[in-house]
């Protein structure tokens, strides 16, 4: 009986200071909305950047895939120095030297940093892609009579999508947890909102743990949507 009272007032004790810390961290001030807007950054910064890197790596892809030495070696040399160096170490070069003078937001820089470094990723998964499907193919649409670009843009790259969705889908997860270093050129985004939240209130675990819930929310929708989409992809295959 002492035994069960003590445990209850424990867990009442600590559920009063659990209360007095999610007040403290996210209801004052509407420190709340730190979040919000960080989640915000998050949001367009991935979007931006998963755009752009899709561009860039099938460009580089190409370019990977040319008999030209020039546009072959050019290829080659992107991928080696973006994939070689650190993306926070990316991203400030490209914010403080680069863009040091433009004067462009934030957060387009950050998308243009992140696309650069996701589209050396997303090259190497589009290339493989393409080597994946059989040369028959390629044979088929010159036999046609299509020309050699318009056999890879309507014959071999719908296919080499289906083949590579998975793998681009996880290239974008892992670009949403990249983009927590952004606090490095002064964006506001969710893992800053936290560390900004953090430093006000002196209380480290409430908003590590918000952030994390936050980050794995965001995660776990975009999973289930990408899922839901791979198998409408697999059921046209099974037509």
């Amino acid at each position: 009986m002492f035994q069960t009272l003590s445990i209850q007032t424990a867990f009442a004790a600590w559920l009063d200071t659990a209360k007095f810390d999610i007040e403290r961290c996210f209801i004052r001030e509407n420190r709340y909305q730190l979040l919000l807007d960080g989640i915000g950054i998050t949001i367009k910064v991935s979007i931006v950047a998963a755009l752009l890197g899709l561009v860039i790596g099938f460009i580089i892809a190409l370019c990977n895939l040319s008999k030209n030495k020039v546009l072959n070696g050019i290829g080659k040399v992107y991928t080696d120095v973006i994939r070689g160096t650190p993306s926070v170490t990316q991203l400030m070069i490209i914010y403080f030297v680069i863009f040091a003078t433009v004067d462009i937001d934030k957060w387009l820089i950050a998308s243009f940093a992140f696309a650069i470094n996701s589209g050396a990723y997303v090259s190497e998964i589009i290339r493989a892609g393409i080597l994946s499907i059989d040369k028959g193919q390629t044979e088929a649409g010159r036999s046609l009579g299509l020309k050699g670009w318009q056999t890879m843009f309507y014959i071999v790259v719908p296919q080499a999508v289906k083949n590579i969705f998975p793998a681009l889908c996880n290239e974008f997860i892992t670009l949403i947890k990249e983009t927590a270093i952004v606090g490095y050129v002064g964006l506001m985004d969710i893992q800053k909102a936290g560390d900004f939240i953090k430093s006000a209130t002196y209380e480290a675990f409430v908003p590590l743990i918000a952030t994390a819930i936050i980050y794995f929310v965001i995660i776990k929708i975009l999973t289930l949507s990408l899922g839901a989409i791979e198998k409408k992809l697999r059921k046209a295959d099974n037509r």
